[in-house]
């Protein structure tokens, strides 16, 4: 749990490993005692407001004279991009007062004693180091199934439904156990390994598709002085950013679900030891960048735009994030993990890929359907364009780049999904059991094994191990892929 502080307040763009995984871990426990309090002291007093009139320009039923509030997370996405959306939800109900808007880094401190006295806002970006509890939150029934506005029409194209415009796994990602949705996650992260094409063009080389070729290719750095990998090794959950969708393709995405499911023996596939012996041989040869496993994200990701070394494991928000340090000839780029051999059971160019920035409309909420509208608003072609042009990242609307001028990282993590098609996968460890991927998974075991401390086997042990104490521990909930 060393990582608070260095996870506090950062720069632009910290994205969904630290808001959706370290950070859910930091305050789980915190989250769980508030949560429950809330749920047994349910002293709120009702003042939902009267539904409005459903109508062909207003089918979730908004009270149009109705107030609506929201609250979002100011993190490397400020608050722009909402208040923009928020003007357009003014502009449709004129009658309604301006919306009431708060921008915090605090989620839960601030909001804690609102849920406990039932009186929270209409619309919650859940999100940075004090997000609330997801899984809590939906276990004690706090969240709105944002099923109605799934099944909306669209702003764009009345004939289309909301859930028919969202890009691949949006929609999943914000269910637990099947139907209601409760989370709309507003962001789209491409996972993947990130790398330079000035760095690439300079050793004469292609991104390598198999992993002979990646390993000939570290083998070509080395000789000029440059390593083949780093990554952030004081917060080793960056790994399976490339190791899952590497597994996955190896051996096909139901191996991922067993992982995800907690199936007995899930982690001795044949799939995952292949996966983990290739990256352990990047060790055994070398090919990482000395010092890596003392390394925060920030300088690893320093080292990387320095061009020390060729690849890191990251996501999309590292553009924004490395910005600081990225040299102007850099010209970042982001590919889907290289593949094992031509016995691979998915493509080249599978890819993990899911949404982020949790936005959720609470069960208690005066104006739910305005919590509901705002969303719609922001899942037009318009709001998604203007987010992007903004602030360097996809939307969970699928399209929203026509016509904009895209950084080469942004048109890389298009043309990668365009190139992964229906190979995207996502794992769902991190949302569902952040101390088990985090702490577990990530650090104890990948970790361990990247920093030459433990063999693949004993990894693979240790961390099945850790899966199945999970699976027995009764005071988590399980979930399970439908």
């Amino acid at each position: 749990m060393g990582s608070t502080s260095a996870h506090k307040n950062e720069g632009p763009g910290r994205r969904d490993v630290i808001k959706r995984s370290a950070a859910l871990g930091l305050i789980s426990v915190p989250a769980m005692g508030f949560l429950s309090a809330c749920a047994s002291g349910d002293g709120g007093s009702d003042k939902k407001v009267e539904k409005g009139k459903v109508t062909k320009a207003n089918p979730l039923g908004v009270n149009e004279t109705a107030p609506l509030e929201v609250v979002i997370f100011n993190g490397g996405f400020g608050e722009q991009y909402a208040i923009d959306a928020e003007k357009k939800y003014n502009e449709a109900f004129p009658k309604a007062p301006k919306v009431k808007h708060a921008a915090t880094q605090k989620i839960q401190s601030q909001l804690q004693p609102r849920f406990n006295g039932g009186t929270p806002p209409d619309l919650i970006d859940n999100s940075g180091a004090e997000q609330m509890d997801m899984g809590v939150l939906v276990g004690k029934k706090q969240l709105l199934d944002l099923t109605p506005l799934m099944d909306a029409p669209s702003i764009d194209d009345p004939n289309k439904k909301v859930r028919d415009t969202l890009r691949p796994g949006v929609l999943e990602m914000g269910q637990f156990d099947g139907d209601p949705v409760w989370i709309m996650y507003y962001a789209y992260t491409v996972y993947g390994v990130w790398y330079s094409q000035t760095a690439l063009e300079k050793l004469d080389a292609e991104y390598p598709e198999d992993w002979d070729a990646m390993l000939a290719l570290c083998a070509k750095a080395k000789k000029q002085g440059i390593a083949g990998w780093t990554y952030p090794g004081k917060y080793p959950y960056y790994l399976p950013f490339s190791l899952y969708p590497f597994i996955a393709k190896i051996g096909g995405r139901e191996v991922l679900d067993k992982i995800d499911n907690l199936e007995p023996n899930a982690w001795k596939d044949p799939a995952v030891k292949a996966a983990f012996e290739a990256y352990y041989e990047l060790y055994k040869k070398g090919y990482i960048l000395k010092g890596t496993p003392g390394l925060t994200h920030i300088q690893s990701q320093t080292e990387w735009t320095k061009g020390k070394a060729l690849f890191i494991p990251n996501g999309s928000w590292v553009e924004n994030e490395a910005a600081p340090t990225t040299p102007e000839d850099f010209k970042m780029m982001v590919a889907a993990p290289s593949g094992l051999d031509s016995s691979d059971q998915m493509p080249f160019g599978t890819i993990w890929a899911s949404g982020g920035e949790p936005f959720i409309v609470p069960a208690k909420a005066n104006n739910p359907e305005g919590g509901m509208e705002q969303l719609r608003i922001m899942l037009s072609e318009e709001s998604s364009k203007n987010f992007t042009k903004q602030v360097k990242s996809l939307s969970a609307f699928n399209g929203g780049t026509d016509g904009l001028t895209l950084s080469t990282a942004l048109q890389a993590g298009v043309d990668a999904l365009k190139k992964a098609g229906d190979n995207v996968v996502n794992p769902r460890m991190q949302d569902w059991y952040v101390k088990l991927q985090k702490e577990q998974i990530g650090t104890a075991g990948i970790g361990e094994m990247m920093a030459g401390r433990l063999t693949p086997a004993e990894a693979i042990k240790k961390i099945q191990a850790f899966a199945d104490a999970a699976a027995k521990d009764q005071s988590i909930k399980h979930y399970k892929h439908q």
